[in-house]
């Protein structure tokens, strides 16, 4: 298999190590690029030479940002004042692509997400040499004696397919639609416990499928993004409604549930996620959801009513307690006006009337559910030990389908 990259006229997108960034040039036309994919000896330096700095992973994140910043000091701006969630953005990243480096068609997927989303940033093709170069650079610093000029060639070779794929899926979005949607606040409303529902409408046409995700950024704390799925299917006057819950330490979260009002604009980033409903294969659908992760199902779930009910879902929703069982009367009255939709709460740490028990326990005395596509949402232990029930149920893997759990941000904030 081949990287093929529509790309006419780009030149590599990093230099060696040593080198400083060239100037980028004005491309040429010639025929597209192709990439051929990495090869297996390749692929094992790359990965060997990341279980050496692993272990320095945190300092390594804090060098490369130090030289990033002294070296092309224009592109700090770009970047949130506090970098302690940018610097564990990248570390997860770049993880994600050493695992992708032997899988040509999930690099490519993953990387043009990357290039798409990144566009918010006002991340230009002319910033890739800068990054790769002190990529690089912090890497065989931090490998010490077992970077050799193979491993380098190999990291210089593996970033040129990435940034060329990032570059390629950004233009070919800049074609169609905008990098940012400015959205103004249409109504607000408290439910309790730190969570608001917010609704905005986009001042321009937001294209968005049941499922996905958006990135958020709010004036109060301007270059910080955070994600929210949108808790409806697309609507006909284009507003979106998300539940957000107050978390500690929350910059954005915070000023959305405690300082928003009606009449506020946020800025949204492109939809992202593939936890869409016409990934489904079977008419059978379970949906789970812990707190506030009921957002995405609820849109799922409305999606299905807006396409004639073709679909029988079994929805559980899960919480520690019976005050904390988010949403719950809500999705009981939408079963009761749909024939297809089963609603089941389940509490964990209380006895209360109903049913008890986490979710994975009540998923496994309920099922089994290997005859259902499966759509989970809420915090990440909740999504992993489901998905591990579910699959020991007999559920195929390719049939689990959630948000991924952190979305990494490869070089920019």
């Amino acid at each position: 298999m081949r990287f093929r990259i529509n790309r006419p006229g780009h030149t590599s997108p990093i230099p060696s190590p040593q080198a400083p960034a060239p100037a980028p040039a004005a491309p040429a036309a010639r025929p597209a690029v192709v990439e051929p994919p990495l090869s297996a000896r390749e692929t094992d330096l790359i990965r060997a030479s990341v279980s050496v700095v692993e272990p320095l992973a945190a300092e390594m994140t804090v060098y490369f940002y130090a030289i990033l910043f002294a070296r092309y000091p224009e592109v700090r701006p770009m970047f949130p004042p506090g970098m302690d969630a940018q610097r564990g953005r990248l570390l997860r990243a770049l993880l994600r692509i050493v695992d992708l480096v032997d899988d040509p068609e999930n690099l490519v997927r993953f990387c043009g997400h990357l290039g798409r989303d990144h566009r918010k940033f006002g991340t230009l093709s002319a910033h890739f040499p800068a990054v790769g170069e002190c990529l690089l650079a912090s890497l065989a610093r931090y490998a010490g004696p077992a970077w050799t000029a193979d491993i380098a060639a190999a990291w210089t070779k593996a970033y040129g397919v990435v940034a060329e794929v990032m570059i390629s899926a950004a233009e070919q979005d800049e074609a169609v639609r905008p990098a940012v949607w400015p959205a103004t606040v249409v109504h607000r409303v408290s439910r309790g416990n730190g969570i608001a529902e917010i609704t905005v409408r986009p001042h321009m046409p937001y294209e968005y499928a049941a499922g996905q995700y958006v990135s958020v950024e709010t004036p109060w704390w301007p270059r910080h993004w955070r994600h929210y799925s949108p808790a409806n299917a697309p609507r006909e006057d284009g507003s979106l409604t998300f539940h957000v819950r107050a978390v500690a330490g929350g910059s954005v979260s915070s000023a959305l549930v405690h300082r928003a009002v009606v009449g506020d604009v946020v800025h949204l980033g492109a939809p992202m996620g593939d936890m869409v409903l016409d990934a489904a294969v079977f008419t059978d659908l379970l949906c789970v959801a812990g707190g506030t992760g009921l957002a995405p199902i609820r849109a799922l779930i409305e999606e299905v009513a807006r396409r004639g009910g073709r679909h029988q879902v079994d929805l559980f929703l899960g919480a520690r307690t019976g005050a904390e069982l988010y949403g719950v009367e809500d999705m009981l009255r939408m079963s009761q006006r749909h024939h297809w939709l089963t609603t089941r709460g389940a509490v964990s740490h209380e006895y209360v009337p109903g049913i008890r028990g986490s979710l994975p326990e009540v998923l496994a005395e309920y099922g089994p559910w290997y005859q259902h596509d499966v759509y989970l949402s809420g915090p990440a232990p909740m999504v992993v030990s489901a998905s591990e029930t579910l699959t020991l149920g007999g559920t195929l893997p390719d049939r689990i389908h959630h948000d991924p759990f952190e979305t990494p941000v490869l070089s920019f904030p």
